[in-house]
């Protein structure tokens, strides 16, 4: 029997040869598959996301009397001067819960109101001495200064203002460009990283990318391996997780797209976690700030080009240093004016090693590259990328010789969309090799595990994930889609077997593990599928690096 199997975690939350969907299969058979337990991670999500919920305070002692106000009180009277301290702490991209202190005379009554910084305000009337909390959503991310001012029946009788900046961010495209390369001495020295090393990479203050980064999204590359390893990223300054962003064998050249959180310094830090010492090169093309800039907005996985078929560009493969373009902007869900779009970008069938540079049109060929590619192979790999004036995006092929190329869309960046982004530190969801957490082991051939992520939190609209497949038992591929069943469906046990979108996110041959970065959309219940397309057993491993929020 074909099993299905929910989430249970205890941290958080081809055409031809069968690697890459051409048409969508369906499972062996209509048997009704099992159910594996049933929790919802959403409140361990908040855990994993505090680190984006700073604290701004202003004490009591600061608060301000109109002018000859003090003195006018003072005069025959014994009541004391009311006071308001202010604390405020990030609950969302957009969210702010504001603690109000009032001090006043037990039996004085006064009414406080509350200036937003965005043309919106709150009053409530106090009685005695009160501590009392406000929420408030902003339609915009950004810094606001929130004002407090109490008043009764003889006026203003004194104000508090407190500076805030909310949690969540937004995307800045950025022209496609190498900040690190070791091999030739790129924004650190010229050498291999060691055994269990680290390098930095600088960030805030590189290039024109500003300072007061919050999050980057780097394109990261492992080359002259000389053993398998992995190669860890996470902000400098903190301790390195126990997660992987890229795995590579002996004699590989592998990339995977990472969206990092950046420290204070403006420093990421990667790993070498290989036996021997790795060449490491990083480009960018894009990051996140905590002013209003591109929102991000997932799509249901689409099929934009495909060159088996002359889907979305002319049929046949991509000839040897050659470049096409497709149109992105206006088409299939996505605005005219959208400024970046996430991709999957596949490459099969290449007839020579090469790499593939994704890049947006009006603009010459950068020096970096998004896929790495053997004779023979398919190889996958998330991009997310500036579009062009026109709408569009390029794609050269690096190599001498043809090759085919897949693209498939998962969503867009644009002014005004409202998703902002929550970097988390990065945290394991799942790895079905382990049993102290995972009971049901490896996924099946054809089947799927389904996690709810966002069930009881309709505004995370998607997820940033790490998605690793090891211990290939054959070929086949990953597909990550939204769920359309809803969390209730799975636990009365009368939910439908879902159809797989005709996308993937990795490839794999037998005795591969091979990692991408997945941007999950939610759809309409929150519940996320990951689905095993080959025939044979695999083990998945399931990291969280952010959300996307709507609030």
């Amino acid at each position: 029997m074909r099993n299905r199997r929910l989430i249970v975690s205890a941290a958080v939350i081809a055409a031809g040869v069968g690697l890459v969907p051409g048409t969508a299969q369906a499972a062996d058979g209509p048997a009704k598959p099992d159910a594996h337990g049933v929790s919802a991670p959403d409140a361990d999500l908040g855990k994993a996301a505090a680190s984006n919920f700073s604290t701004f305070t202003s004490a009591a002692e600061r608060t301000v009397r109109p002018a000859g106000k003090g003195e006018a009180q003072a005069q025959g009277s014994t009541a004391s001067e009311p006071t308001v301290g202010l604390s405020a702490k990030g609950t969302s991209a957009r969210g702010i819960s504001l603690s109000l202190a009032v001090s006043i005379d037990p039996d004085a009554q006064i009414a406080a109101f509350i200036e937003w910084g965005d043309g919106s305000y709150d009053v409530f009337d106090t009685y005695g001495p009160t501590n009392q909390t406000v929420a408030h959503s902003y339609s915009e991310i950004g810094a606001y200064t929130i004002k407090v001012t109490l008043k009764d029946g003889t006026g203003e009788r004194g104000s508090n203002s407190l500076a805030v900046v909310t949690p969540g961010s937004d995307f800045t495209p950025y022209k496609p460009t190498r900040l690190l390369d070791t091999r030739n001495g790129t924004g650190g020295p010229k050498a291999k990283i060691p055994a269990y090393g680290t390098t930095r990479v600088r960030i805030s203050g590189n290039g024109d990318i500003p300072t007061g980064v919050t999050a980057v999204v780097l394109n990261v590359t492992a080359t002259n391996t000389n053993s398998a390893g992995h190669v860890t990223v996470w902000p400098e300054g903190s301790e390195r997780p126990n997660t992987s962003n890229v795995n590579f064998a002996k004699g590989q050249t592998v990339p995977n797209l990472v969206i990092v959180p950046v420290d204070r310094n403006g420093y990421v830090d990667l790993y070498n976690g290989g036996w021997e010492s790795v060449d490491l090169i990083a480009d960018v093309t894009g990051y996140f700030t905590r002013t209003t800039s591109s929102g991000y907005t997932p799509l249901n996985p689409s099929r934009f080009v495909d060159t088996r078929n002359g889907t979305g560009t002319a049929q046949g493969q991509v000839r040897g240093q050659a470049t096409f373009g497709t149109k992105f902007a206006g088409r299939d869900g996505i605005p005219d004016d959208a400024t970046a779009v996430a991709l999957n970008v596949t490459v099969t069938n290449p007839r020579e090693a090469g790499h593939l540079t994704v890049f947006p049109s009006g603009g010459s060929v950068p020096i970096t590259s998004n896929v790495n590619f053997r004779a023979g192979q398919t190889v996958a790999n998330s991009v997310i990328v500036p579009v062009g004036p026109d709408g569009s995006v390029n794609f050269r092929n690096g190599a001498w010789s043809g090759t085919d190329v897949i693209v498939d869309v998962v969503g867009y960046h644009r002014v005004g969309s409202r998703g902002a982004y929550l970097p988390f530190v990065p945290e394991r969801l799942l790895d079905t090799r382990d049993s102290s957490d995972w009971e049901w082991g490896p996924l099946e051939g054809q089947g799927y595990i389904y996690m709810p992520l966002s069930t009881q939190r309709p505004a995370n609209t998607a997820y940033v994930l790490n998605t690793t497949v090891t211990n290939t038992r054959g070929e086949g591929y990953l597909t990550v889609s939204p769920d359309p069943n809803t969390l209730s469906a799975y636990q009365g046990g009368w939910a439908g077997w879902p159809t797989p979108p005709n996308s993937s996110n990795l490839n794999w041959k037998r005795s591969e593990t091979v990692p991408n970065l997945v941007q999950a959309g939610m759809g309409d219940n929150g519940i996320v599928d990951f689905w095993n397309r080959g025939w044979d057993d695999i083990d998945l491993v399931v990291d969280i690096f952010g959300v996307y929020q709507t609030n």
